[in-house]
């Protein structure tokens, strides 16, 4: 192994402005709004604010997911933050997420506006509200958190992790891209085994573990991800494969992944969303 750039840890570690990659210049060792900025309210009781990264994918599938459903009073209206340009520290967001993460929820049907952050906390959240894609009891509903929280558990691993030393990292480090990687397939592996007997992750019943995983696993098995499909071999997991593909196709995941997106083709970008008819203003593919 070359360890020509070992890095020697100081005895005090010390915060520089720019530690690389392609996020370094907004990161920071200290939490709290930089700036003043007022967030945009539209006329639904659901205020999303939030960007089309897979945690963010989450809630606008969950969303579309309750009115495909019938579910009319879960309509929302969906805001862009730009992470790249910082609004996730403007004051109006760090009110509602201390955190500084998208995405983040404001319901004023309740009697005091409800602010909610942390996707499996929003995913949570709206399935108790609504009742549904949650079991109310037993052990259906025990196996839906289970994987639920599977994936807050696993996907820094393959985010923060693969992703980051894979794909921003300023330069191509061995050691983290081959110690990820190696959890990613695993991650990978666990998911292909559980859906060689399950038609969805926790059964056969579509639920919020479904509406958590694709976005960060589906994607990665249709090689949205990272592009990197073939350094994965992720059409060797066929269970996987499989599940990917039957979830995409549903009408409100493919409505889902589109809003607050600003890459990819103009077809997928729906910055804003604020009723169904926002998604006939895109170009047809």
């Amino acid at each position: 192994m070359d360890r020509a750039d070992e890095y020697t840890p100081p005895k005090i570690w010390e915060f520089t402005e720019e530690n690389g990659g392609k996020w370094g210049g907004l990161n920071r060792p200290t939490a709290g709004a930089t700036h003043d900025k007022t967030l945009p309210r539209g006329e639904h009781p659901h205020q999303l604010y939030s960007l089309a990264t897979p945690n963010g994918v989450k809630i606008t599938v969950m969303f579309e997911e309750l009115l495909a459903a019938g579910h009319s009073d879960a309509e929302y209206d969906a805001y862009l933050i730009d992470i790249g340009e910082g609004d996730q520290f403007g004051s109006d967001f760090v009110s509602i997420n201390p955190n500084s993460k998208i995405p983040a929820l404001i319901d004023y049907s309740t009697s005091e506006p409800t602010r909610v952050f942390e996707s499996g906390s929003i995913l949570f959240y709206l399935a108790e509200k609504f009742g549904t894609f949650l079991p109310t009891s037993g052990v259906a509903r025990t196996q839906v958190m289970n994987w639920t929280f599977w994936q807050m558990g696993s996907a820094p691993y393959l985010g923060g992790g693969f992703g980051h030393f894979y794909a921003y990292a300023p330069w191509k480090m061995k050691y983290p891209i081959d110690r990820f990687a190696m959890e990613t397939k695993r991650q990978m592996d666990v998911l292909d085994k559980q859906l060689a007997d399950n038609r969805f992750i926790a059964g056969d019943e579509y639920t919020i573990a479904d509406i958590a995983i694709w976005p960060w696993y589906g994607n990665l098995a249709l090689g949205r991800q990272y592009d990197a499909g073939e350094f994965l071999q992720v059409q060797s997991y066929e269970n996987l494969q499989r599940w990917a593909k039957e979830v995409g196709a549903r009408p409100a995941v493919r409505n889902g992944r589109k809003v607050n997106r600003t890459w990819g083709p103009a077809s997928d970008q729906l910055r804003e969303r604020h009723s169904a008819s926002d998604f006939d203003t895109l170009p047809k593919d």
